[in-house]
């Protein structure tokens, strides 16, 4: 892991699921994580872990809807370590739900937390990237990414602009390295946040085979520990056996 040696990682949506694995994984590797999320007593307690277990971990709480929170936490994490290599953007929700049943804040929220959330991430940590010629903007989209599921237009929408915005921004940058997850199936809170009793009977059925949240975070691990010259753009992690 002599690639990734001190690199600093700031990730987003890290109280849990893949975001809490991520930054468990990396600290075990030797990397300097930061976690943000909503849930400040949440980060504290990982962020203790880490430590107790000899990793480096700072924490901050986290909207990333909100632009300025979001360059707040890319400045802090330059404050604490002096410097930022890589932005996990891995913030999401999923209140899944039909069209015709009309849960548009819903659907608005989708919209904030996972569009504007990755921009916002892309916005506060590009001027830096840029300016040090380097950098890695991994974003957390999804199978839904690739393919559109009954009750899941709106969430679908949100995943293939999370890969839309990746591929642009790869093309546009010479110096700075883009990764897309798209994870299949996995254990993540995720799923609690859909309040439709049709879609939560479908996902239900949906989340018969399930892979770890772990799963996801060697898969981010893997793209950030290849060589500064090396530029993984895409993941696909699903179960064995998920047919789409």
């Amino acid at each position: 892991m002599s690639t990734v040696e001190n690199k600093v990682i700031a990730i987003t949506g890290a109280s849990s699921g893949i975001g809490e694995a991520t930054a468990r994984l990396l600290a075990h590797q030797g990397l300097r994580v930061i976690l943000g999320a909503r849930r400040t007593d949440r980060l504290e307690a990982i962020a203790a872990e880490i430590r107790s277990q000899g990793g480096e971990a700072e924490y901050r709480t986290l909207d990333v809807t909100n632009l300025e929170d979001m360059q707040a936490f890319v400045e802090f994490a330059q404050a604490k370590f002096g410097r930022l290599d890589v932005v996990v953007n891995n913030a999401g929700v999923m209140p899944l739900s039909r069209l015709e049943v009309l849960k548009i804040d819903e659907w608005n929220r989708m919209i904030d937390v996972n569009i504007r959330g990755v921009l916002h991430g892309i916005a506060a940590a590009l001027p830096l990237f840029k300016e040090q010629r380097s950098g890695q903007f991994v974003n957390l989209s999804s199978i839904g990414g690739h393919n559109v599921y009954p009750t899941a237009a709106v969430y679908c929408a949100t995943k293939f602009a999370v890969w839309a915005i990746s591929e642009g921004l790869r093309q546009e940058s010479t110096d700075i390295r883009v990764t897309v997850i798209s994870p299949g199936v996995t254990e993540t809170e995720l799923a609690s946040t859909i309040t439709d009793a049709e879609a939560a009977e479908w996902v239900g059925g949906f989340r018969e085979a399930v892979i770890p949240a772990d799963a996801i975070a060697r898969a981010i691990a893997f793209a950030i520990a290849q060589p500064a010259e090396v530029d993984v753009n895409e993941i696909i992690v699903r179960p064995i056996g998920q047919m789409s």
